[in-house]
Formats: structure tokens, C-alpha cells, sequence
């Protein structure tokens, strides 16, 4: 198991229990792979550096997990597919 970090960007628009729905679901995949969510960080809603999707502001979300290498191109695929999620960044970090 390695130590990565997880930002994404969600919808502006949806409401709370939406919101919460789609963190829940994404906190499930990593632990559903063998991984453990070590800290989750619901930052809000934020203006955007630029337009994504024709929206100028983001709920941003960080997660630090520990997960199986191997899953990572598995949760890359799951985020780009979830239709609420705007953007998202999967990093390593270093040892």
C-alpha cells in the first residue's frame, strides 16, 4: 500500500446531500479496493483559476489514502466517468 493524495473538483450546483453522496461513494471505491482514507477535507465551494464545464466556481474535496498501486488507474477511469466530478488529481506521495 502506497500513500496518495486525492483532489477533485464537484459540481457547484448540487445540493448538500447530493454532495455528500458522491464523497461517500468515492470514499467507498478506495476502501472497497483494499484502501483506507486517512483524511478527508471538504473545502467548499471555491472560485475556479478558469471555466470548467461553463462553471466559474467548484466544491473542492482532498483525500489522503493509503491504496494498491494497482487500483489507481481504476479510480482514475471511476472519477472521469462520474458525471458530478469536474476535475481531479491523484498524486503519490513521497517516502
Amino acid at each position: 500500500m502506497r500513500q496518495y493524495e486525492l483532489a477533485y473538483i464537484i459540481h457547484p450546483d448540487l445540493d448538500e446531500t447530493a454532495f455528500k453522496e458522491v464523497v461517500v461513494r468515492i470514499q467507498g471505491l478506495i476502501e472497497g479496493a483494499g484502501g483506507k482514507v486517512t483524511k478527508a477535507e471538504i473545502i467548499g465551494k471555491k472560485k475556479l483559476a478558469y471555466e470548467i464545464r461553463k462553471q466559474k466556481e467548484g466544491q473542492y474535496v482532498f483525500l489522503m489514502a493509503e491504496m494498491p498501486p494497482s487500483f489507481i488507474s481504476e479510480l482514475e477511469r471511476s472519477l472521469s466517468l462520474t458525471e458530478p466530478v469536474m476535475r481531479f488529481m491523484v498524486i503519490q506521495e513521497e517516502a
